[in-house]
């Protein structure tokens, strides 16, 4: 099993020195690749990217010999990787989204994909042509092989992500059966228990503090050492709110898939919903989209499953008890049925979600039969074909 442990580091400014070249040499190397790629009449492919590397770039800027080699040629693949996608998304008719150049201070990170260009003592990392070994803040969590590590600069701090091969994950196995969650501003998540976890929005409390460092930068004259205090100041700001939300999501989304073998979730249209200008902020704050990845696998660890409904499955206007249908506008928060149904529309939302999710795992037993018998003159033959079998069993 393949787990990333991401750690903060610890290196002494000489250090630190070294991992700043080593992001501009990556992010150079990749940008120029990427030039010459999206000239007229040069076609993209991993091969010749590698002839220009060797040829051209690498013997044009000497300097990057003052890093590990494996930076500049990984920035290779990174835009293999960067060009599949692209040619993916075309090919599926999606917003083409073409690889874009890589700015200083933006996402900077290099990577060393080769296990013998690194090692990991204790609290230390060992990465080639850096003599001390770095200072981590903590131990690597998994035992195991080393495959690659990643180390990337965020608001004046390095951060290595160890990926391990490791056997010693033992999550607990959930004990309950399902449940469905719906998402929501005012309630972060309500399950279809009527558990509520309330909405945490981290960046909304930080509003005041940000506005005042970036008043204190826009003040700030370009290019001095001011501004680029000040400039960090406000990402740092970024990354504690950033932290804050993950943690956040972490907590709930760890409790969720450890307590429940089945989570049923919607498919929310999280970029449709951000139009709503009243509402963006608050929903781009409470993280959906990450919250639904990190269930996602974090049920695919435990053994369990999680089942998505469409969204325009009507969860918010169906009574949950009789069938319902009803107008639910933002406005209103109460599910008032005249079958008797009294409750918070998030509640009974969250109850359909379930219900529409066990639906998705039951079998349409009539329909497999027909598919897995063909009825002749002379009897009833099996063709071999495969039945439609339930993903999860007894939750029928």
């Amino acid at each position: 099993m393949l787990l990333a442990h991401k750690i903060e580091l610890r290196p002494t400014p000489d250090q630190a020195e070294y991992l700043a070249r080593a992001c501009g040499c990556r992010r150079h190397c990749y940008n120029q690749l990427l030039a010459h790629f999206s000239q007229d009449g040069v076609k993209w492919s991993k091969s010749a990217a590698y002839q220009h590397y060797m040829k051209t770039v690498r013997p044009l800027f000497p300097w990057y010999s003052d890093v590990s080699s494996r930076v500049t040629r990984n920035a290779i693949e990174d835009l293999d990787n960067a060009f599949k996608h692209f040619f993916r998304r075309v090919k599926n008719g999606e917003k083409p989204g073409y690889p874009v150049f890589k700015h200083k201070g933006d996402g900077d990170s290099f990577a060393l994909r080769e296990s013998e260009k690194f090692s990991v003592d204790g609290r230390t990392l060992k990465i080639e042509k850096l003599a001390a070994p770095i200072d981590m803040r903590q131990k690597l969590r998994f035992t195991g092989p080393t495959k690659q590590v990643t180390i990337s600069q965020r608001a004046g701090k390095f951060y290595a992500a160890i990926l391990v091969d490791t056997e010693d994950y033992d999550p607990c196995s959930p004990e309950k059966d399902a449940t469905g969650m719906d998402f929501g501003v005012h309630a972060l998540a309500v399950l279809s228990d009527g558990t509520e976890y309330p909405a945490n929005q981290k960046l909304k409390t930080n509003l005041e503090r940000l506005a005042r460092k970036q008043r204190r930068l826009a003040r700030k004259q370009p290019g001095s050492n001011r501004r680029a205090k000040a400039k960090l100041s406000v990402a740092k700001l970024h990354k504690r709110v950033s932290d804050q939300r993950q943690a956040v999501l972490h907590e709930l989304s760890d409790a969720v898939t450890s307590e429940y073998q089945l989570v049923c979730l919607e498919d929310l249209n999280v970029a449709g919903m951000t139009k709503n200008h009243n509402l963006a902020r608050a929903i781009n704050d409470a993280g959906f989209g990450t919250l639904r990845r990190m269930i996602e696998y974090k049920a695919d660890l435990r053994g369990g499953q999680v089942a998505v409904i469409g969204r325009f499955e009507p969860s918010t206007r169906l009574c949950s008890q009789c069938g319902q249908l009803h107008d639910m506008p933002l406005g209103k928060e109460w599910m008032d049925c005249d079958c008797g149904n009294l409750m918070t529309r998030d509640h009974n939302a969250a109850i359909n979600i379930l219900n529409f999710g066990l639906d998705t795992l039951t079998p349409d037993l009539k329909r497999a039969q027909e598919t897995c018998k063909t009825v002749t003159d002379h009897g009833t033959v099996d063709d071999g074909a495969k039945t439609d079998k339930p993903r999860l069993s007894g939750f029928a």
